[in-house]
């Protein structure tokens, strides 16, 4: 294997990024941001996932991903809220507990960026998704592993998933936006 030596970090990384890799959720995120009564945004994430996958960076094709996660996790920092979202209204997680995520094609998209084609499915529903990942790179940690970095958003609409509840406000509009970005912030440890 090659070794370039990183200009930001001082740390010496792998030239080539091949391989299986398992998702490190204490360095990782999975959040959400969703607009709110039409003037500010909710943030949001989930605290509880995993996820595996094989990257192929000569030939992106050969690639895979999965990403599994605990729904009732989710944390948008006020309980009263999370547990409205826990709930029936949105996603109804005493019948639904998980939210999946499984590629179908990858593909490169320009330099260091990816087009991961999957189902995402929630709510007992399955529909296919288009996520834009930037490559951020490659570094070997203190403890001699080998991480990827990837950053990946997409935007889709709650209620193609049967997240419909909403509430009309008297100023006009409604309570909760249909928009709902979706961020994957990714630090992966190589497995082999």
């Amino acid at each position: 294997m090659e070794y370039t030596m990183s200009t930001d970090t001082a740390t010496t990384t792998p030239a080539i990024a091949t391989g299986t890799y398992m998702i490190d959720p204490s360095h990782s995120e999975v959040g959400f941001v969703a607009r709110h009564a039409m003037i500010t945004k909710v943030r949001g994430a989930f605290r509880t996932f995993e996820g595996t996958g094989y990257f192929d960076q000569k030939n992106p094709s050969n690639s895979h991903l999965k990403l599994d996660i605990l729904a009732d996790s989710i944390d948008t920092g006020n309980a009263d809220r999370d547990g409205h979202l826990r709930g029936n209204d949105f996603f109804d997680m005493e019948n639904h507990p998980r939210i999946t995520f499984a590629s179908t094609s990858i593909e490169a998209a320009g330099h260091d960026t990816y087009r991961v084609t999957g189902d995402l499915s929630l709510r007992g529903v399955t529909k296919p998704v288009v996520v834009e990942f930037e490559f951020a790179g490659t570094a070997i940690d203190p403890f001699g592993n080998h991480r990827m970095g990837l950053e990946g958003s997409v935007v889709v609409n709650r209620k193609d998933w049967g997240l419909n509840f909403n509430a009309a406000l008297d100023t006009g509009g409604v309570l909760v936006g249909e928009k709902v970005t979706l961020n994957f912030d990714v630090s992966a440890i190589k497995t082999d």
